[in-house]
């Protein structure tokens, strides 16, 4: 039997996946580890906590399955984007990492635009300066951690330092480095005209490879932390949402999935770069070697399902308690007794300001036309159509760059409810499937050690032999027809509200 390893370096833990060739699981193993806020709006991890993680589940999933080290093949990670791991020259970890969901950044950002320029730094690295992204942590530990960053030898990013664990050797791939605002994306190269407007050495910047090539083999040391043989090839893996879209089969033109999870994006393959010159939208390189991807990243699409069921649905959950069921069950059934516009009901979920499309932090969510009628079943529709609303809005623009997909796949919690995807379906006016393999991240990185190693000719075949939807739900035309106004009335409230917005966050 043949074994490949996929790794999912998350912000909650780390899960490791055991598959066979053909993509089925064969043993799976997590591990979780804390995330440390020293201060309002900080967000640190331990590196080494990634590594410890990493080294048991590797050897949790070689127990489980019984599959011998020397027929696991190759290995291939995913890893939460933008995060800032600065070690020395043999390393050592100089500080906790900064992660992505850090927002200490805004006056760095708003210094790299304006050293490069905001057009100029859009055009080059494919998205406006963001608190997310890695350059701006950059210059923040050189401003407020000038001894550290004296010491600094090398810039990596999450993933990127496992894999030097791993393997020994400092380098990156082109889909996580997409997301420093460093790298010249068209040119899949990191841009040295940005990091001469950052003063920033290009020493410390690590060798690129594309997502499926083999950027090193398994070290004698890592050999016996995790029981892997040594001199097994090691993929160059990809960022969270580019390995997802490999696991769930979204390789090629065409192709695109939603994902409802805490947050919510939209994903579409590329064959060529396209960027949104707003910026409302983020233009990645993808896994798929020389390919790009756009997605959007709204905040707080479960989200706010999650704090509606928190704050008003008690009873509902308790319920569920009693019946062993899940509570967004009964809260479905609640929804779908409203009608289609929640009896004019709109929601905005802007719950944690908003990343895509509106670029506003400020922006915070409301109900509009709330009158005493109005139930609660109501107001539980309502959310569920702005965050659908809000995924559409994203869609549309990825439409105006004519990325435009034959169908959408739903991926996260929020594909599990019938309900939802064929609000989406209906809201999208195109068929929404989903697929048979729900381990997303994992079993991408695995297809791309599965390249690495030789099992697969490219990423999209593996992808096309391995990955097999389920019947799709089909749009409804006349459901599309009543959903539209409240859409299009959608897109207007949020121009309304912006000053509103503006002036609540300066009390």
């Amino acid at each position: 039997m043949k074994a490949l390893l996929g790794v999912d370096l998350g912000t909650s833990g780390t899960k490791t996946v055991l598959f066979d060739e053909w993509g089925v699981t064969l043993a799976s193993a997590s591990e979780e580890y804390p995330m440390a806020q020293p201060k309002n709006g900080w967000a640190e991890q331990d590196p080494d906590d990634w590594w410890r993680a990493t080294q048991h589940t590797i050897r949790a999933v070689l127990e489980k399955s019984g599959v011998a080290a020397k027929d696991v093949v190759s290995l291939g990670i995913s890893g939460q984007m933008h995060g800032l791991v600065l070690t020395d020259k043999e390393g050592r970890v100089l500080r906790p990492a900064i992660l992505w969901c850090d927002g200490r950044t805004g006056e760095e950002c708003e210094e790299l635009t304006q050293r490069v320029g905001k057009e100029r730094l859009i055009a080059i690295s494919a998205n406006p300066a963001l608190t997310g992204f890695t350059a701006g942590k950059i210059l923040w530990v050189r401003k407020h951690e000038p001894e550290v960053y004296a010491r600094a030898a090398h810039i990596l990013l999450p993933k990127d330092y496992v894999r030097f664990r791993l393997t020994g050797l400092f380098a990156s791939e082109m889909s996580d480095a997409s997301g420093t605002n460093m790298l010249d994306v068209p040119a899949r190269a990191w841009s040295k005209e940005i990091a001469d407007a950052m003063d920033l050495s290009m020493d410390l910047l690590p060798p690129l490879y594309e997502s499926s090539a083999v950027v090193g083999h398994i070290t004698e040391e890592a050999a016996a932390l995790t029981g892997l043989m040594a001199g097994m090839p090691v993929a160059g893996g990809a960022a969270d949402n580019m390995a997802g879209a490999i696991g769930t089969g979204v390789a090629s033109l065409g192709k695109a999935f939603t994902t409802i999870g805490t947050s919510g994006v939209v994903y579409a393959h590329s064959d060529t770069v396209q960027i949104d010159p707003a910026g409302r939208v983020h233009t990645f390189c993808s896994a798929v070697p020389g390919a790009y991807t756009v997605m959007s990243c709204t905040l707080s699409a479960g989200l706010s399902l999650k704090w509606f069921r928190d704050t008003l649905c008690a009873a509902e959950m308790e319920t569920a308690k009693e019946m062993g069921t899940d509570p967004y069950v009964l809260m479905n059934e609640q929804a779908a007794k409203s009608p289609i516009g929640a009896n004019r009901l709109l929601f905005l979920p802007y719950l944690m300001g908003e990343r895509s499309p509106l670029l506003d932090s400020n922006a915070r969510g409301a109900f509009v036309g709330l009158s005493a009628m109005h139930t609660r079943r109501d107001l539980l529709r309502a959310v569920m159509e702005g965050v659908m609303y809000s995924q559409r809005q994203n869609l549309d623009i990825l439409r105006g760059m004519h990325v435009v997909p034959e169908k959408m796949l739903a991926c996260g919690g929020g594909a599990k409810s019938p309900f939802w995807r064929q609000m989406m379906a209906d809201i999208f006016d195109m068929p929404v499937a989903t697929v048979q393999n729900t381990e997303g991240p994992a079993l991408g990185a695995a297809i791309l050690a599965g390249v690495a190693g030789g099992l697969y000719d490219s990423v999209p075949k593996a992808c096309e032999a391995l990955i097999h939807d389920q019947e799709p739900l089909q749009p409804d035309a006349q459901r599309h027809a009543a959903y539209e106004p409240f859409y299009q009335l959608y897109t207007r409230l949020y121009p309304g509200l912006a000053d509103a917005y503006a002036a609540l966050a300066a009390l």
